[in-house]
């Protein structure tokens, strides 16, 4: 039997041992899936507080429960370490680490870079290398590749390279990583069966394509498809407010047209690590092609623009009560980039907290899901969560929704705070008190 028979078999049988690189919101999910699949999981991760964490049986992320994780690690299906050189110990390879951008919003690679170096310190026969991490199409073959074969081996006789793109939607409670069709493109035809038989199994449905650079542009494609769209109703909204048309019920009415239009809801910014970030990774790529990409860059324009806009429509709704900024005492509700999960990845809340406070306002937040904002990449804000009390709220200038959690009490809320200015039209239910609030 070749190896590529013997590597299939182990995976057809699940007698596999799956490894899978950075254990944060796309890594763990996937370690639930193949563990319950019946693979045994080696997960790497860089911070030995994660790989501690869940080597005692705590999850760090709210949809993966702490109980599961111990079943998983008290099982022995699951092995969580730091340690790189047990890939070697392991048929497959999946990296899911993170794709920032740099302060001049051009890609960095540096941790696919730094993955791939570990994995070619590691590299045997027999390898399936799969990279899940969002990027710029041809990353898999220009970045990864090189590193891989400058060991000696060589991609579809020694060992095997494809792309498969994450689509994790954390707080989705219709979609979860087993139900999400998995789009997979290989390197050459070897590795691309050898993914697609790996995701087989822990998947509803593979979505084959022809090479790694469709998949990945497959990716890039979702992302800024969303990416214009909500840049499009940003637009609307600043108009909108202008012109005294309220653009959450003109988006409620046009959803009734049963084709050709799928609504888009604005909002303070973009966040999460995907829309904010994945459409820059194409407009860079694009020119080395000499390519402009315009409607991408005006639509990170527009969304990147928006946190201001809150600000000022803030700043205008406090000065019409007589009160400056600098000296307000703030409470922003939620800092999540979306309702309902515990990411704070490119949340706009952060920029918005900052910009406040740079204005000298008095900032504090709440959110039920975040009990602190720890030091992040680009943010060092550091600050605690605020219980909300009738107290607490009647002593703000302001109540700044930023994100629409639906454990708040939007009533309960309003009936308390001088001021709300509401990002999310969540507050479209309250009937009382509506004269304090002021749509941003």
């Amino acid at each position: 039997m070749s190896q590529l028979e013997t590597l299939h078999q182990r995976i057809t049988s699940r007698e596999a041992v799956v490894g899978i690189i950075g254990l944060g919101y796309v890594g763990l999910p996937l370690v639930r899936e193949f563990c319950h699949a019946g693979f045994r999981v080696t997960g790497f991760d860089t911070d030995p507080v994660k790989v501690d964490a869940l080597r005692a049986g705590r999850s760090y992320i709210k949809h993966i429960p702490s109980d599961l994780v111990q079943s998983l690690v008290g099982g022995g299906k699951f092995h969580p370490t730091a340690d790189f050189a047990e890939l070697r110990n392991v048929d497959a390879i999946i990296i899911c680490v993170p794709t920032p951008l740099t302060k001049t919003k051009d890609p960095d690679l540096s941790y696919i870079a730094k993955t791939a170096d570990s994995i070619a310190q590691n590299l045997r026969r027999g390898h399936l290398v799969v990279l899940e991490s969002t990027t710029y199409p041809g990353t898999t073959e220009e970045v990864v590749l090189p590193r891989l074969d400058a060991t000696g081996l060589k991609c579809g006789q020694d060992y095997y390279l494809a792309f498969s793109p994450e689509r994790e939607d954390p707080g989705n409670p219709k979609f979860s990583t087993h139900t999400i069709p998995k789009v997979v493109g290989g390197v050459e035809p070897a590795s691309a069966k050898l993914a697609q038989a790996l995701y087989g199994q822990v998947v509803v449905k593979v979505v084959p394509v022809s090479s790694a650079a469709v998949a990945e542009a497959t990716k890039i494609l979702e992302n800024i498809y969303r990416c214009v769209n909500i840049a499009l109703v940003n637009e609307l909204k600043m108009l909108f407010d202008k012109m005294g048309i309220d653009v959450w019920e003109v988006i409620a009415a046009a959803s009734t047209k049963p084709f050709g239009f799928q609504p888009f809801y604005p909002g303070p910014g973009l966040g999460g690590h995907c829309i904010p970030i994945d459409p820059f990774y194409l407009s860079w790529k694009a020119k080395q092609y000499g390519v402009p990409t315009r409607f991408i860059e005006l639509a990170g324009q527009v969304n990147s623009a928006m946190p201001e806009y809150v600000i000022a429509r803030l700043t205008n709704a406090l000065n019409e009560r007589g009160r400056p900024v600098k000296g307000s005492r703030v409470l922003v509700l939620g800092v999540a980039y979306k309702r309902d999960v515990d990411d704070m990845r490119e949340s706009p809340a952060l920029e918005i907290i900052e910009h406040l406070k740079a204005l000298g306002a008095e900032v504090t937040y709440s959110d039920p899901h975040i009990p602190k904002i720890p030091p992040m990449r680009a943010h060092h804000l550091e600050m605690a969560a605020q219980p909300l009390t009738p107290d607490f709220l009647r002593q703000q200038d302001c109540v700044l929704i930023v994100t629409d959690h639906t454990s708040y009490d939007y009533a309960w809320i309003v009936a308390n705070s001088a001021l709300v200015v509401d990002t999310r039209n969540a507050t479209k239910g309250v009937t009382v008190g509506r004269e304090k609030i002021v749509k941003a």
